[in-house]
C-alpha cells in the first residue's frame, strides 16, 4: 500500500486560544507537518520562500485586502492557502477562490473539517462553505477563474449585466457568457437562485 506523502503547514499568528486549537487539530494528524507557525503577516512571504509548505493556514483578519491573497497565490504557487476568520459573506468567500485561496474558514469550523481542508487544498482542491455559519462545504470543481469572481460578486450584489461591464471595462456579452459559465459550475439555473435571500452560492 503506497505511503502518503506528509502534508507540510504553516500556519499565520492567531491569538493564543485559537493557536493553541490549531496545534491540538493538526498533532493528532499524522500526515500532517507543521514546519512554521505565530508568523506574522509581514513574515510570511519569507517563511513560504524557506519551507515551501503545502499549506498555509491564513488569519483572515491579518489580510490589508482580499487582493492580498492574489498576491500570494502568485508569487508562491506551491503553497495553498487556507484563510480562518471572520470572512462575512459568501461573496467575500467566492472572491477569494476567485484570487487564490482553497478554502475560507470560519473560527467555529470543527477541527475535522480544517483538517478536511487542509488536506483537499494540498491536492489542489478549493473548497466552498455552503453557509457562513455551519462550517461545512463542498468542493468546487472546475474551480472559477478570477475573471469570473469578479463577475460572481458583482451578480451577487444584484448588478445588471450592462452595470458589470461598465465596472469590469468588458462587454456585455462577455459578462452573459461569465455568467453562464459561473452558473454551471456552480450547479445553479438562475441569476435568482444566486442572489435569493439566505441561499447558499450551491446546494
Amino acid at each position: 500500500m503506497p505511503i502518503s506523502p506528509v502534508i507540510t503547514v504553516a500556519i499565520s499568528r492567531f491569538e493564543d486560544l485559537l493557536a493553541l486549537g490549531l496545534q491540538a487539530v493538526l498533532a493528532d494528524d499524522p500526515s500532517v507537518s507543521v514546519v512554521a507557525q505565530g508568523v506574522t503577516y509581514a513574515r510570511i512571504p519569507a517563511t513560504l520562500r524557506a519551507h515551501r509548505p503545502s499549506v498555509l493556514i491564513l488569519n483572515a483578519g491579518a489580510l490589508p485586502d482580499l487582493a492580498a491573497v492574489r498576491g500570494l497565490s502568485i508569487e508562491h504557487p506551491v503553497t495553498r492557502l487556507v484563510l480562518l476568520g471572520d470572512v462575512t459573506s459568501a461573496a467575500e468567500s467566492a472572491q477569494l477562490l476567485a484570487f487564490g485561496a482553497s478554502a475560507c474558514l470560519t473560527r467555529d469550523t470543527q477541527g475535522r473539517d480544517v483538517r478536511n481542508a487542509i488536506h483537499l487544498a494540498s491536492r489542489g482542491l478549493q473548497l466552498m462553505p455552503i453557509g457562513s455559519d455551519d462550517g461545512g462545504g463542498h468542493v468546487l470543481d472546475p474551480l472559477l477563474t478570477r475573471r469570473e469572481g469578479d463577475v460572481l460578486v458583482l451578480l451577487r450584489q444584484g448588478h445588471s449585466n450592462a452595470q458589470i461591464a461598465l465596472t469590469l471595462q468588458i462587454g456585455v456579452e462577455t459578462v452573459r457568457s461569465h455568467a453562464r459559465s459561473i452558473f454551471r459550475k456552480l450547479g445553479i439555473a438562475s441569476r435568482r437562485e444566486l442572489i435569493g435571500a439566505g441561499r447558499p452560492l450551491a446546494s
